[in-house]
């Protein structure tokens, strides 16, 4: 390989490499900007991965902090989920986060799942959850 080449190599690696970066500032940007969203990280077989979690009228979603997808990695129902446990994992400190413990509807049957939030983030979830259309029971 001659210089210009290496060269040439060195700066298509910087250029995609900046396009990463900025995609992935762009992605978070839009991702935290939005209301509703709150930090929030799932703990997956004892693994905590830091994420980003949004209210929708019918589901809480989920995308994975350190992605670029477009699409939230996880979606949860409203409808039927509910928080079963609530934990301060340093109950030193004032307000530290909350590892909160919930049940969702799956296809396969109920699925816990443990994520970790502000309290200021798990009030939210509360209230969100509180606040869900009645379900409507047709009788003819």
């Amino acid at each position: 390989m001659t210089g210009h080449q290496i060269a040439f190599l060195a700066l298509l690696l910087v250029v995609a490499a900046l396009v990463v970066l900025g995609l992935g500032l762009s992605r978070w940007s839009s991702l935290t900007r939005r209301v509703g969203s709150f930090r929030c990280a799932l703990r997956v077989r004892g693994r905590l991965t830091r994420g980003i979690a949004h209210y929708g009228a019918r589901h809480l979603y989920w995308w994975r902090l350190r992605s670029l997808a477009p699409r939230p990695e996880q979606v949860w129902p409203r409808r039927g989920m509910e928080v079963l446990d609530r934990t301060a994992l340093d109950a030193s400190v004032a307000g530290g986060p909350y590892l909160v413990r919930c049940r969702v509807p799956g296809a396969g049957g109920d699925e816990e799942l443990e994520l970790v939030m502000t309290p200021e983030a798990y009030a939210g979830l509360t209230s969100w959850l509180e606040a869900a259309p009645p379900v409507a029971h047709h009788v003819i």
